[in-house]
């Protein structure tokens, strides 16, 4: 059963800008394993798909009180597909409203970078 659906968009330039005018926004919103990817750190546009992400789940969550930007995490499997890895105020209300499953899809292309959260209850 789905519980909750949320989908975000970050305009590229302008969260270029933001993490431009704000040095230490990406260690604000990001743990240093979001950032990397293997022995490369992740291009800006692969960061602003990962904050519409966090969002989008918060949408889908329901609810925002409690949560911290590093609660959530944006994770790979071994073969590339995002997931999230929750802690803390995330994984409680995550808890709290049954969800046992967080479906994750992230893109970026023409200027916008787009993610679509699905939470589940089996």
């Amino acid at each position: 059963m789905i519980i909750g659906i949320g989908v975000d968009v970050v305009d590229l330039a302008r969260f270029e800008r933001a993490t431009a005018r704000t040095p230490r926004l990406l260690a604000r919103l990001f743990a240093e394993s979001e950032q990397v990817q293997g022995p490369r750190r992740l291009a800006l546009s692969s960061l602003a798909a990962r904050f519409a992400a966090k969002e989008a789940l918060i949408k889908a969550l329901g609810d925002s009180t409690g949560v911290r930007w590093h609660d959530m995490s944006v994770v790979s499997d071994g073969e590339r597909n995002p997931a999230f890895s929750l802690r803390g105020g995330v994984a409680a209300i995550a808890q709290e409203r049954g969800i046992t499953d967080i479906h994750l899809s992230m893109t970026h292309d023409a200027g916008v970078a787009i993610a679509y959260v699905i939470a589940e209850a089996r």
